[in-house]
């Protein structure tokens, strides 16, 4: 039976996503054959040699190790896009509350209590201190193209907005889902001098930290709206409390709250809710599971952050599932290591991505140990398993 272990609290539609014949999920096993993790950080983690696989329900991975992980032939999986509707209909909310100055409206009523029938005067008398613009016929630029970007840009030119879109790796499969409507811009210079409400929408990297800083904010138009939602160090936090106070930007939300952005003017700070929701935790829990089982019982890859996506119908006695570096004559050796042994190989599938890369050998016999020893002592190899059908 394989042995889950989770390291946070996970929807209980996730777990059940596992065949309880042959699984079981709990907190305290020592050497579980996987791991599903939401916010915990595992760097300080030591994993058992017996765990092969790490899958994070959600789609950031900020707090797994990755390096490490690949380092261990462990396949680390995410869940893009089961979360997306979550953080859409925040954003779309984080928009509205940006313009129309709602929740120190909210607040402001607060201070009338028990002003009895003077109320309705004040709230009159007041209101016009909140006044904001309508998000209607307005642009917005949406960062990334991923499952929630698009999803976000769809959602606000179907609202009326004119919608600028920027994503130098647009897939396929993403244009198919991407309104026609929308203004795929060439560069993030004609995202930031043209639109009014800006919505980030990338993984943190070395490329994309402070994406939004002093030098790009120069760029925008007076009195920009941006907009938070991906990852906290993407906006650099000086630059936009700064250009807060000057008036260049109008308002900073952001689901990344710091100590400066606490009580800052034009800050709205969110407890990082994008993702709270039930459906989508039940969500990325089962995708995480789905994954999971995939990959223990079949050797398959989906979604992985660290290993090319692999994924191939069972046939034969057996199947062999290699992790190795992506560098020359890996194949050729874990084949010869194979047909050495007397086992002719019915299929082959090899992908990489970027210095690793996975091969699948499924065999007419099942192979011994001495085969499996034989492509572990291979220079390059990191991880072998046979599977038995």
């Amino acid at each position: 039976m394989y042995q889950i272990k989770t390291l946070n609290k996970i929807s209980k539609a996730g777990l059940n996503a596992f065949d309880a014949a042959k699984y079981a999920c709990g907190d305290d096993f020592a050497a579980p054959d996987a791991i599903i993790v939401r916010s915990a950080s595992m760097h300080e983690m030591e994993l058992d040699p017996n765990t092969i696989a790490v899958a994070r329900a959600g789609a950031g991975v900020n707090n797994i190790p990755v390096d490490q992980m690949s380092e261990n032939g462990v396949a680390v999986f995410n869940t893009p896009g089961a979360n997306a509707n979550a953080v859409k209909e925040l954003v779309l909310c984080a928009m509205l509350l940006s313009s129309r100055k709602i929740i120190p409206a909210i607040d402001w009523c607060k201070t009338l209590k028990g002003q009895g029938d003077q109320v309705s005067k004040q709230v009159e008398k007041g209101k016009s201190a909140f006044a904001g613009p309508e998000i209607k016929g307005k642009k917005l630029g949406v960062i990334g193209l991923g499952a929630i970007g698009i999803l976000v840009a769809n959602a606000a030119e179907a609202l009326g907005m004119e919608v600028y879109g920027y994503d130098p790796y647009l897939s396929v499969d993403a244009a198919w889902s991407l309104s026609t409507t929308i203004r795929h811009a060439g560069d993030l210079k004609e995202i930031f001098e043209n639109c009014d409400y800006i919505t980030v929408h990338v993984p943190l990297t070395d490329e994309t930290r402070d994406l939004v800083r002093a030098e790009t904010i120069a760029t925008m138009k007076d009195g920009v709206r941006i907009l938070n939602f991906a990852r906290g160090d993407l906006v650099n936090s000086a630059d936009i409390l700064a250009s807060l106070a000057e008036g260049k930007v109008a308002a900073y939300v952001t689901d990344f709250p710091t100590d400066e952005m606490l009580g800052a003017t034009g800050v709205i700070a969110i407890p990082h809710l994008g993702a709270s929701t039930p459906e989508s935790e039940d969500n990325c829990a089962a995708m995480a599971a789905r994954e999971l089982a995939d990959y223990l019982e079949n050797g398959n890859i989906t979604n992985s952050v660290n290993l090319p996506n692999v994924s191939a119908a069972r046939t034969g006695a057996c199947r062999i599932c290699v992790i190795h570096r992506n560098i020359p004559t890996m194949l050729s050796q874990v084949t010869a290591a194979i047909t050495e042994a007397g086992v002719n190989i019915d299929n082959l599938i090899n992908k990489s991505k970027k210095d690793y890369a996975y091969t699948i050998a499924d065999c007419d016999a099942v192979v011994g140990k001495e085969t499996e020893d034989a492509i572990a002592a291979i220079d390059g190899v990191i991880k072998v398993r046979t599977i038995h059908s």
